[in-house]
């Protein structure tokens, strides 16, 4: 079998080849804005539009996109920067800028390269505040600065689109000398706050003995005081049951109606106790003077008991 080919059709080609452009040109006039993100659109070489989030569709050959602007927040970190202060002492200090776009159409036309000028702004504005204050207000007034030029770069920058939303001083550098006698001064202030704490330390400690043993000696005197009252009432009760016992044999002799001779023998029942004792002297009353005729009464009472 024999296949004869012929050769293709201008036209046909040419149509193809036509087909196949504008096919291309119509997918590239698409565009999709994505998300914080915002198209300038210029047609014939003037301002038309500003493309937000969506789909466009740009005129082929007669619009063009100017500018892709990201309206995210952005950062700027600048070097370091040498300032003069009024005191006439070099520091390098280098600043962070904080900003978002919030103008497309004047961040593309209101300044050329918006990033050299924010950053030519940023080391003017810096110089201006540091010249009007000495180093020791330098150093510790860093939130005063930051404030200063975050308004400053605001005023300054809002003809440009641009929102200026924070500045920060990340670091300022005094000379060597300076930082030296610094940081000797850093090291005497941390030593004399420790001898502070250390000494608020050994005083609370000191309190806390002292208070210790306060609370010791007055249990120690609580515990003398009721061991003293504990004994004071068993002696009382012994003193008192001693009292009645004696009452009681005293009711009972009283109810016995004793006669003399029962008399004589208690006595000299008292008069053996007390002879017992240590006294050195022992006075005889004169009624026991008849001892001897006490012991007489005594047999005799007993024989006639029995």
């Amino acid at each position: 079998m024999i296949f004869s080919t012929t050769p293709a059709d201008p036209a046909v080609i040419v149509v193809i080849a036509v087909i196949a452009i504008l096919f291309i040109i119509i997918i590239k006039s698409i565009f999709i804005v994505k998300q914080s993100n915002a198209y300038v659109i210029e047609r014939m070489g003037a301002f038309s539009a500003v493309w937000e989030v969506g789909l466009h569709f740009k005129i082929p050959f007669i619009e063009r996109v100017a500018k892709r602007v990201s309206l995210k927040e952005q950062v700027l970190d600048y070097p370091p920067q040498p300032v003069i202060t009024k005191d006439n002492v070099t520091m390098q200090i280098d600043t962070v800028v904080y900003f978002s776009i919030t103008d497309p159409k004047l961040y593309t036309y209101g300044v050329e390269r918006p990033m050299l000028a924010m950053e030519t702004l940023t080391a003017t504005t810096l110089r201006n505040i540091i010249g009007d204050l000495e180093l020791d207000q330098t150093l510790t007034s860093r939130d005063v600065i930051n404030t200063k030029m975050r308004s400053i770069l605001d005023e300054a920058t809002d003809p440009w689109g641009i929102k200026v939303t924070r500045v920060e001083l990340k670091n300022i550098l005094p000379p060597q000398d300076i930082q030296s006698s610094m940081e000797k001064q850093m090291k005497a202030e941390r030593d004399r706050r420790q001898a502070i704490l250390q000494a608020e330390g050994t005083k609370h400690s000191q309190i806390l003995v002292a208070e210790g043993e306060k609370e010791s000696a007055i249990l120690r005197a609580d515990a003398e005081k009721q061991a003293a009252i504990l004994r004071a009432q068993g002696q009382a009760e012994a003193i008192l049951a001693v009292q009645k016992a004696t009452a009681e044999s005293m009711r009972l002799l009283n109810e016995a109606c004793p006669n003399d001779q029962v008399i004589k023998l208690k006595a000299l029942e008292a008069m053996q106790k007390i002879a017992d004792g240590q006294a050195t002297k022992i006075i005889i009353p004169s009624e026991l003077q008849g001892l001897a005729g006490l012991a007489t009464g005594l047999v005799e009472s007993v024989k006639e008991v029995k």
